[in-house]
């Protein structure tokens, strides 16, 4: 799983926002740079490290190892979470793991070295590894 080596903060605050800015397109990591397809957000969720490695070996098994794979996503966020029956009060919970938050139009993952409809299956299975809506976008020439 992805997380980070070193982080400056072991514990971050909530940072809630609206539902309306979380829904505002993201303005970086929206365009193919590395593969000729991609796997774009379409709406905005928070992404667990481990639905990161899931969705990577889900695409991994299919492209083998004739294609090439992108992971353009790093979770350095970290979340909390209270141990169970814990009573309220007595300070924030212990680490969990660290997401990262997608907004839409982010590009996820990229594809590369593979023909059209190995890459759209690869990408279709981890989309749907993920909590969020998304699509298979390809490259114009």
């Amino acid at each position: 799983m992805l997380f980070p080596k070193k982080v400056k903060h072991r514990k971050w605050q909530t940072g809630r926002k609206s539902p309306a800015r979380l829904m505002h397109a993201d303005t970086r990591g929206i365009t193919l740079s590395f593969g000729s397809f991609g796997l774009k957000a379409e709406t905005s969720a928070r992404v667990k490290s481990n639905q990161i490695e899931a969705a990577r070996k889900a695409a991994v098994r299919t492209i083998t190892k004739v294609g090439k794979m992108w992971i353009r996503v790093f979770p350095d966020r970290p979340y909390t979470q209270k141990g169970a029956q814990t009573p309220m009060g007595k300070g924030k919970g212990e680490l969990q793991g660290y997401v990262f938050e997608v907004r839409p139009g982010r590009i996820l993952f990229e594809v590369d070295g593979v023909d059209e409809t190995i890459a759209r299956e690869a990408l279709r299975k981890a989309g749907a590894k993920l909590p969020l809506k998304t699509k298979v976008v390809k490259r114009e020439m």
